[in-house]
């Protein structure tokens, strides 16, 4: 029996030894200091912005929440503390490359091009490019802006999919590069841009948050489909997969009621966006 035992036990110890090598990367510093360090943007309302309580919130960000919460039960740590990086358009994925962030929490979609740079977890949303202007222009469509200028943040998905479409259409409207949101929301406001080309959530988050939110008309056009990811850091194959649980186990309960949260007045998911959390509640 004492032979039998010792091996049992060698089995156990070695078994445990085993898990203890598994972890390492993201997960083991995570473990190790109980803290994570997740990116986001002040300016991607509603999936990552600032309230006037200077909390950071957003549907993007209430995901990361549950996702920190199912890493505490998968790693068995408790009260893993967050710290918030404020990041940009152009700095977000630097922030996660070289190591700034763990994590970023906002809406950045999922490119080829990106991928060379950092990773992603699952979709977590779907979007497509849309335009606003102001009312008073008569510009009903992106046919209507012929001749005219049309602000976009440099660097994003949004300012080639505008690119991209007025070369389809043969339109000859003036692309304006700017840095920041608010620099393009400006633009329009001052008549410096005729419109704005965004993701369509975005546009409609700004636009109600504006002065005049009768002022601003959005576009009936749909440019582009942009899916949304968590970036991750590359080459951590185990903390993709941590999150990715979290995601999954999140869209067997919740993620209706997230979603609810943040766009009930949208009614239920998209049949394309159900289809996202459905193939994204990858079985245990």
């Amino acid at each position: 029996m004492f032979p039998a035992l010792v091996l049992a036990l060698s089995i156990l110890l070695g078994a445990g030894a085993a898990q203890a090598q598994a972890l390492d990367g993201r997960l083991k510093r995570i473990a190790e200091t109980k803290s994570i360090a997740i990116a986001y943007r002040a300016d991607a309302t509603p999936f990552s912005f600032v309230d006037d309580k200077k909390q950071v919130i957003g549907f993007s960000i209430d995901l990361c929440r549950r996702v920190v919460g199912s890493l505490e039960q998968q790693l068995k740590v408790q009260a893993i503390a967050i710290k918030w990086v404020p990041v940009t358009a152009q700095s977000r994925f630097d922030a996660v490359a070289q190591g700034r962030a763990d994590m970023e929490c906002g809406s950045s979609t999922v490119t080829l091009s990106r991928l060379k740079q950092v990773d992603f977890s699952s979709y977590i949303f779907l979007e497509s490019t849309g335009l606003v202007a102001k009312t008073v222009t008569g510009v009903r469509s992106l046919s209507d802006l012929g001749g005219r200028k049309i602000a976009v943040i440099t660097g994003t998905t949004n300012e080639r999919a505008i690119r991209d479409e007025l070369k389809h259409r043969q339109l000859t409207a003036t692309v304006v590069p700017y840095k920041t949101r608010d620099e393009a929301w400006a633009a329009v406001e001052n008549g410096q841009a005729d419109a704005f080309a965004s993701d369509r959530l975005l546009l409609v988050g700004a636009s109600t948050n504006a002065k005049d939110a009768n002022a601003l008309t959005l576009l009936p056009d749909e440019l582009s489909l942009e899916p949304y990811g968590i970036v991750l850091p590359r080459g951590d194959a185990a903390f993709r997969l941590a999150v990715n649980a979290a995601l999954a186990r999140i869209y067997r309960s919740d993620i209706e009621e997230i979603f609810g949260r943040w766009f009930g007045q949208l009614g239920r998911p998209s049949p394309l966006l159900s289809a996202v959390y459905i193939f994204g509640a990858i079985p245990e």
